[in-house]
């Protein structure tokens, strides 16, 4: 039920018809008896300062949560950053303080290790391969390394934005088993779609399937669709997948907290 003391905390996206935050985000509101509500705003690159600019007056906004294809530069636009988001430069939730400034939290990495321990699939002494350089991907990066797996390999079309990325993580992790490669699963037990490739019909796959090695978790962070051409064509070679929308589910909880 919505009414004069409900809080707004928008979800901004571009395009937005493959979202399922609200869903899980309204569903743990109503659960926790929370006065807030969330739905999708389409807001295309070239409008996020004055969407960000004109929310920022909302006197009822509790913040916004963001997702593709703003996380990095919505970071530009805080006042402050915290936690990953202060190493890794990119936000998925930004907080409105009661003066109307801004604190960016990044909450992908977190929610995306928390889906894998709850899928009885512990990162920790792993191989990993990690496709994306980009701010959901930089988030389960440092998830990641914090987890305590053995490895971890970025696979960017960018290799100054990986580098960077790596240039990061060693800053904050610095025995860290870091580096650049191709997008090459052979020899990783852990590969990680960590783009928007798979989101929309026609995308070309992030990598060769028929280079994955056995036994290999293939995972995604795309949500929508449920399975996507990577996981459909990783379980047709027999091998285990994750799911993306693990880890909305996972930091979901995070999220309300952060702005609550």
């Amino acid at each position: 039920m919505i009414t004069g003391t409900t809080r707004f905390a928008p979800l901004l996206a571009h395009p937005c018809r493959h979202v399922r935050t609200p869903k899980v985000f309204n569903a743990e509101c109503a659960a926790r008896q929370i006065d807030m509500v969330m739905l999708p705003l389409d807001v295309q690159p070239q409008m996020l300062q004055p969407t960000v600019a004109a929310l920022r007056a909302v006197g009822n906004l509790a913040g916004m949560v963001v997702t593709i294809p703003h996380k990095t530069a919505i970071a530009t636009l805080c006042d402050r950053l915290t936690g990953a988001a202060a190493l890794v430069g990119a936000c998925n939730i930004v907080r409105r303080e009661a003066d109307g400034s801004l604190t960016g939290g990044m909450f992908d990495g977190e929610g995306f290790v928390a889906g894998l321990r709850h899928q009885d699939h512990d990162p920790a002494g792993r191989r990993v391969l990690l496709i994306g350089a980009g701010g959901a991907a930089s988030g389960v990066a440092h998830a990641l390394v914090a987890a305590g797996v053995d490895s971890l390999t970025i696979a960017n079309r960018s290799a100054e934005k990986a580098a960077l990325l790596v240039e990061q993580l060693r800053s904050a992790f610095p025995q860290a088993r870091l580096g650049i490669g191709p997008a090459n699963p052979r020899g990783h037990d852990l590969v990680i779609n960590g783009t928007s490739l798979g989101m929309h019909e026609g995308d070309a796959l992030p990598l060769d399937p028929d280079r994955l090695s056995p036994g290999t978790l293939v995972a995604e962070v795309v949500m929508q669709p449920d399975v996507t051409p990577l996981l459909r064509a990783a379980e047709a070679r027999g091998l285990a997948i994750h799911k993306g929308l693990h880890m909305v589910e996972q930091q979901v909880g995070l999220l309300v907290d952060f702005l609550a």
